[in-house]
C-alpha cells in the first residue's frame, strides 16, 4: 500500500474507491492492534509539526495523539499569535522553516487554498487540517470510516447532510468521497447556506444521486445517516445574519423517535445548538465515537504517508 508514501493529503478528490478502501483496512488493523497495545513504534524517530493558525480541538489533538500512538513526537502551535507570523512572516517562509525540523506537517489555516500553497513549497508531506471554508479531507475519511463502523456499508445508503453547507469544508471534502459509492445524498440547508453551485454542478457531472431541500423532518424519514453541522459563525461578515440563521435546525430526541428511531447521527463537532443533548444517549448517536475514529484514521494516514504500511 505505497500509493500514499511521501504524498500530501490536501483534498477529498485525490482519492479513488480502491484507495479509500485501503485506508479503511489499515485503520481497522490499527484499531485491533490498539486493543492489545497502547502504542506502536512504527514512527519512532519521526516528528510531526501541527501548525494551527485557526482554533481546533479534535483535529489538532487527534493528529498529535495519532503520532504519539505510533511512537513519534510532535511540535507545533495552536495559534499564530505566538509565532513570527505576527511580525509579517509569510506562510511560505513559515513552512520552509518548519521543514528543517520535521518529517510531516498537519496544518489548519483560515484561507481557502492555503494547504496547497504550503504544499507547493514544502519538502515534507502536508496534511490539510482545514483551509477556511475549503477542504478537510482527513475529516471526510474518518466520516467514511464511521459509517462503515456504524452501518457496515455505504453502498445502498441514504445520507442526509444538514446545516451550513455553503461553508462546511467537511461536506465539501465528503461529497468527493461519497461519489465513489452507490448512495443517495440529501442536502438540507437554509437557502442562504446551500451547497456551493460549483459543487452541485460537479455532483451532476459525476452522475450522483442527490437532492436539495430545506425540510429536515421529511429528509430524516428516508435517511440511514444524518450528518449534522453547525452554522459557522466565524464565516459570517454580518453578525445579524448569523443570528437569524444560527438555529435553523435543532435536532431533538423527539424528532428522531418520530421520524426514524434507527437513524445514525453524526457531527464533525463542535456542536453549538444544532443537536440537543437529549440525543446523546441514543444508540445511533455516533458523534463521540466519530471523534475516536479520527485518531485511528489519522494514525493510518500518517503511517501510510511515511511508507510504513
Amino acid at each position: 500500500m505505497q500509493f500514499l508514501e511521501g504524498k500530501d493529503i490536501l483534498e477529498g478528490a485525490q482519492f479513488n474507491r480502491k484507495e479509500i478502501d485501503s485506508i479503511m483496512k489499515v485503520t481497522d488493523d490499527f484499531k485491533q492492534e490498539l486493543l492489545s497495545s497502547r502504542s506502536l513504534d512504527l514512527l519512532k524517530g519521526y516528528v510531526l509539526a501541527t501548525l494551527f493558525f485557526e482554533p481546533s480541538t479534535r483535529t489538532r489533538l487527534s493528529f498529535e495523539t495519532a503520532m504519539q500512538r505510533l511512537g513519534g513526537t510532535v511540535i507545533g502551535f495552536s495559534g499564530a499569535e505566538a509565532t513570527s507570523v505576527v511580525k509579517g512572516e509569510s506562510l511560505e517562509d513559515t513552512i520552509q522553516t518548519i521543514n528543517q525540523y520535521v518529517d510531516m506537517i498537519a496544518m489548519r489555516h483560515p484561507r481557502i487554498g492555503s494547504a496547497k500553497q504550503a504544499a507547493s513549497v514544502s519538502t515534507v508531506p502536508v496534511f490539510n487540517g482545514g483551509d477556511g471554508a475549503g477542504q478537510h479531507p482527513t475529516q471526510a475519511l474518518l466520516d467514511i470510516y464511521t459509517i462503515h463502523s456504524e452501518q457496515g456499508d455505504i453502498d445502498g445508503s441514504t445520507i442526509v447532510l444538514c446545516g451550513d453547507l455553503l461553508n462546511g469544508r467537511t461536506i465539501h471534502s465528503g461529497v468527493e468521497l461519497y461519489r465513489h459509492y452507490d448512495c443517495k445524498l440529501i442536502f438540507v440547508a437554509p437557502d442562504k447556506l446551500r451547497l456551493p453551485k460549483e459543487i452541485v454542478e460537479q455532483l451532476r457531472t459525476w452522475g450522483c444521486k442527490f437532492e436539495e431541500t430545506n425540510d429536515l423532518t421529511n429528509a430524516m424519514k428516508e435517511a440511514d445517516i444524518l450528518y449534522m453541522t453547525r452554522i459557522q459563525k466565524e464565516r459570517f461578515e454580518n453578525p445579524e445574519e448569523y443570528e437569524k440563521l444560527k438555529n435553523s435546525y435543532v435536532l431533538t430526541r423527539e424528532m428522531i423517535e418520530k421520524a426514524n428511531p434507527n437513524l445514525k447521527i453524526m457531527h464533525p463537532l463542535p456542536r453549538v445548538s444544532e443537536i440537543n443533548t437529549d440525543v446523546d444517549p441514543l444508540p445511533g448517536a455516533a458523534y463521540f465515537r466519530q471523534v475516536k475514529n479520527g485518531m485511528l484514521v489519522r494514525m493510518a494516514l500518517l503511517a501510510m504517508v511515511a511508507g510504513k504500511v
